[in-house]
């Protein structure tokens, strides 16, 4: 394991170097291709390159294409390779790979041609098709160990069959798409999804040094080490003030690094963890994700330029014209203090169920890169959350 994982490291460098160098010398060519947007958080309205994720996936690609022989060089040298290749782990590499490929694809032509929501949440689920095939033909394990709570009801461990593929096919759709509804301001998107890569990685590690390494820690390291050089390179022209836009090609490609380390590393619930946050911004936003309240189409945080600084951005509607489940869920928000309820004339103005607007609401208008800073704080934080759950809560919980 040593030597493959000293030239993925050595490699990721490499990617980092690339990626930082080419960002900035293809601007000019994406803003010749008109791909690029207004940050709208600026008093100065100009041209940003825009879908900056797609460099990076494509500089991940190259890297990890050239990694692919290193891991298997000693039964590539062995005289009786026929007989020892390990072929799953091969088919396991590659298949990650097309399924990242696929989605890098996928999400360059949603930047493009700006797709519809719907339309969003099936191209994980077609990306994340080679992945689960490649676990039906190698493992085909649809077995759930049950929390020591319930096993006097279900036994030790229950068998949910192809039910277990769909949450996999879930996960995939879930991990793109968090990333992509907690963003829009600099430095976010990528600065997140670094953190939850760090937080992998160092899972992986400690596993390893408790005895656990088995080959689905390396190979997690494998797909995330040269994820996090060229995540890195491209958070420092992303990062306040920006001087890119990643687009929605880098939450795509995030979300599906992310949940090919979940699915073939097996461990998917621990990766879950590492979504805290994500998981509270999407059910913060369910209400007007599904629609139940009046949801625009940019809920961003609305921009003062005489303070430079973000306020909360808001919705109205009235309250007696809600769906149901929306009367439901402002009801539990007000009175919980989650949202800013002003009533005039019979109209209702609250704040956009964002956990960035919840951030400003709490702690005042303020700068974009403070705002960034403490959600990246809240990242690390809820890491912290996520090791105790995944360590002395669950061997309490597990009897292990």
């Amino acid at each position: 394991m040593l030597f493959p994982l000293a030239i993925n490291t050595v490699l990721s460098v490499i990617a980092f170097i690339a990626t930082n160098h080419l960002i900035p010398n293809l601007k000019d060519m994406f803003i010749k291709a008109n791909v690029f947007g207004i940050d709208m958080s600026k008093r100065d309205k100009v041209k940003i390159p825009e879908s900056m994720g797609v460099v990076t996936g494509s500089m991940y690609l190259v890297v990890s294409f050239l990694f692919i022989p290193f891991p298997f060089t000693e039964h590539i040298l062995s005289d009786s390779k026929g007989a020892q290749f390990p072929h799953n782990e091969f088919v396991e590499l590659i298949s990650a790979l097309l399924s990242i490929c696929c989605m890098i694809l996928l999400g360059f032509a949603d930047d493009v041609l700006d797709l519809r929501w719907r339309i969003k949440l099936l191209l994980p689920t077609i990306a994340s098709l080679p992945l689960l095939m490649v676990y039906y033909v190698n493992f085909n394990s649809t077995t759930v160990i049950m929390p020591n709570i319930v096993r006097q009801f279900v036994g030790h461990s229950l068998n949910i069959g192809f039910l277990y593929y769909i949450y996999m096919g879930m996960l995939a759709v879930f991990c793109t798409n968090a990333i992509n509804i907690l963003a829009g301001i600099n430095g976010l998107e990528v600065g997140q999804s670094l953190i939850i890569a760090l937080s992998i990685v160092t899972f992986n590690f400690v596993e390893i040094f408790l005895g656990r390494g088995d080959q689905c820690h390396p190979f997690s390291l494998y797909m995330l080490l040269p994820y996090i050089g060229t995540t890195y390179a491209l958070w420092l022209h992303n990062k306040y003030p920006s001087k890119v836009f990643v687009g929605d090609t880098f939450c795509y490609f995030s979300g599906m690094t992310f949940a090919v380390v979940a699915i073939l590393g097996h461990f998917s619930k621990t990766v879950l963890l590492f979504f805290i946050p994500q998981v509270i911004n999407f059910l913060y936003s369910v209400p007007q994700l599904f629609h139940f309240i009046p949801c625009p189409r940019h809920r961003l945080p609305k921009y003062n330029p005489s303070t430079d600084n973000l306020e909360v951005s808001q919705t109205t509607f009235r309250y007696h014209e809600l769906h149901p489940l929306g009367k439901v869920a402002v009801s539990i928000f007000r009175h919980l203090r989650l949202i800013k309820w002003e009533e005039k004339d019979s109209i209702v103005t609250t704040n956009n169920f964002t956990l960035i607007n919840f951030v400003i609401l709490k702690c005042g208008s303020m700068r974009e890169d403070r705002v960034t800073w403490i959600l990246m704080g809240i990242q690390v934080l809820c890491t912290g959350v996520a090791f105790m759950i995944r360590y002395p809560l669950a061997g309490y919980f597990y009897n292990y």
